[in-house]
Order: structure tokens, then sequence, then C-alpha cells
């Protein structure tokens, strides 16, 4: 119960679509820009599907282009409800985990929820990065214990403490 974020490695398109359909709550995630600014009928039907499953676009050009995005996030932190993100920022060429971007970090220390981790395992092999259609495999999804960082409360603006919580998660 309650507002948190659910930080995942991303692999695929379809990680925004499996994840929630394992969870009795719904999940609001962030999703580019691009998909809200498409051109034609493929494009308005695209950010049709996007705003009506509630996402919420992100200029992903980093510093304050997504903080607009982040602050939305937050209202849906700060009204109980779950907040997915991708701390790396975009899906993995090649499955491997890299360095996570610290807005994660913020957001939960603002909002004063915990971050879950979350696993996405083979969804690249259900829904390669291109294909639309997905395969008919079996994913994994392991979601971890709630992480509690209230310890650093109101240290926000410490990129130092930013860094080593983006880490630990």
């Amino acid at each position: 119960t309650g507002g948190a974020i659910l930080a995942s490695n991303h692999l695929s398109f379809s990680d925004s679509i499996f994840l929630p359909m394992v969870l009795k709550r719904r999940v609001t995630f962030p999703a580019k820009m691009e998909y809200f600014t498409g051109k034609g009928l493929k494009g308005r039907l695209t950010a049709a599907f996007f705003k009506g499953v509630g996402q919420i676009p992100i200029d992903r050009s980093g510093g304050t282009a997504s903080w607009a995005a982040m602050e939305s996030g937050l209202e849906v932190l700060r009204g109980g409800d779950l907040f997915g993100i991708y701390p790396e920022g975009t899906r993995s060429p090649d499955g491997r985990l890299y360095r996570g971007k610290t807005g994660m970090a913020r957001m939960a220390l603002e909002a004063g929820v915990p971050i879950i981790p979350v696993a996405m395992i083979d969804t690249d092999k259900a829904q390669p990065t291109g294909q639309v259609i997905p395969n008919i495999t079996q994913i994994g999804i392991r979601i971890g214990t709630p992480m509690d960082f209230s310890r650093f409360a109101g240290r926000e603006d410490d990129h130092e403490v930013l860094r080593e919580i983006t880490n630990e998660v």
C-alpha cells in the first residue's frame, strides 16, 4: 500500500506492459516524448494509447527538460500510487545493466517513498527491439524487497547521496 517507485532494468518495449500485468495496482510510467508527438494516423493512435493507459511524456534530453515528467511522477507518488521507472533511462542494447540516472533517488527522497527493485528477465527474447508482435516465450519478473532511504531525508540536492542510492538500487 502507499506510494512507491518500482525501479526496473529495461530490456524490451513490452516491459511497461508485462510488469503491470503481475500487479494488482496500477503503475504509471514515464514514456519518451516521441510516443506522444508522432505524425499521421499511427502517431495519433500511439499517442492515444499512451495517454489512455496514463503514461507521462518525458523529454529525455536530460536536466530540467525531464524534470516536468518527474514532477508529474511526484504527484503520482504523493497520491499513494506506484510509479515505474527505468533508472538507466532507456532499453539496454545488450541485456547488461548500465549506470543509472539519479532522478529516481531524488524522487524517492522528495516524496518520502521506498524504492522497490524489479528485475525483468528475458523480455528482450519475448519482444526484441523493433519487433512489433511479441514471441510466445516465458519471461521472468522478480520483485525485490522495498528499500527505505528515509535516512537521507532532506538531502535530495546532495549528488553524492543520490548517486549512492542509485548505485544501491
